[in-house]
């Protein structure tokens, strides 16, 4: 039986890969301005503080958090800490199309992870799509010559962005395996707070470390950096997370996981708009064979 899609949803499911797309493209704008890892403090401390009125119960000592402080301290360190830092450091050296085709790839990561680490059985079309997604990655980080990625001539922040999308893909399956009350995980701000607490303090120590030893020593504060920070605030760190799990709710993951693809296409079309980036052809392939690999692996006969 087909489910109807609302509006509402697909406005949801769509909003979120803007957004994001969105973050790369401010991201690799303000990328003299301040450090990575310091970008990536301000964004989830700002946030922290916009989400505390509707979700200061969980600092309270009999939350819930508490007992599982130790899940969402690593779950903070791979999606608070490390990848977002991880892929503000890509965007100092490449492009936010590159970036979000990379990313693009998460699928492939998502399965030898769960292979290797989680014991998870391989069919036949996750292996094709993992191969088309492969296939799509290693297009981008070519640069549509498979010479210069024989010759190993790769832009450093390609390489930074396949990390931060490892620890992604370590990140989704450590929140497949629930362990926590259901109180945390019914409320995505509180949900998200509880991430944020721990994911802070990771973020922090990373922008203490990068300001001591990583040569980036001044903030040039002005409209341009502020007006980035509220963005990044506002919409991919609070309202896309927001917008994503109440459409993942309502659509379900296999919906939901063909719109995250929507962002490498957002990210070529503002890049062109904004920063006079154009996309180029082995970009649009690229796509192609990444979206190719999530159909192969979601077909259900």
């Amino acid at each position: 039986m087909q489910t109807r899609i609302s509006p509402s949803t697909l406005l949801m499911l769509t909003a979120a890969p803007l957004m994001w797309a969105g973050n790369a493209v401010v991201g690799r704008t303000v990328h003299a301005l301040v450090g990575p890892s310091m970008l990536n403090f301000l964004r989830w401390l700002f946030a922290f503080i916009v989400l505390l009125p509707i979700a200061w119960q969980v600092l309270r000592p009999d939350s819930a958090l508490w007992p599982h402080w130790r899940r969402y301290s690593l779950l903070g360190l791979l999606g608070i800490g490390s990848y977002n830092a991880l892929q503000y450091l890509a965007l100092q050296t490449s492009t936010p199309v590159n970036v979000t085709l990379v990313a693009a790839g998460l699928p492939v990561w998502m399965l030898l992870v769960g292979v290797l680490f989680f014991r998870t059985p391989v069919a036949r079309r996750q292996v094709v799509g993992a191969l088309l997604s492969i296939a799509g990655v290693l297009l981008v980080l070519s640069r549509g010559s498979w010479q210069q990625l024989a010759s190993l001539r790769l832009v450093p922040g390609d390489l930074y962005m396949v990390l931060a999308t490892i620890a992604w893909a370590f990140y989704s399956w450590l929140l497949m395996r629930t362990s926590e009350p259901q109180t945390l995980r019914a409320d995505w701000s509180a949900f998200l707070m509880a991430q944020m607490v721990f994911g802070v303090g990771w973020s922090g120590a990373f922008a203490a470390a990068e300001w001591t030893l990583g040569g980036y020593h001044t903030i040039t504060w002005g409209w341009p950096l502020v007006g980035a920070l509220v963005f990044i605030v506002i919409g991919p760190a609070v309202l896309a997370y927001r917008f994503w799990g109440e459409g993942v709710k309502q659509g379900g993951p296999v919906l939901a996981g063909f719109f995250l693809n929507l962002t490498p296409l957002f990210a070529a079309l503002m890049s062109a708009a904004f920063l006079g980036e154009m996309p180029h052809l082995y970009h649009g392939i690229a796509f192609l064979l990444i979206v190719g690999g999530i159909v192969a692996t979601s077909w259900r006969r």
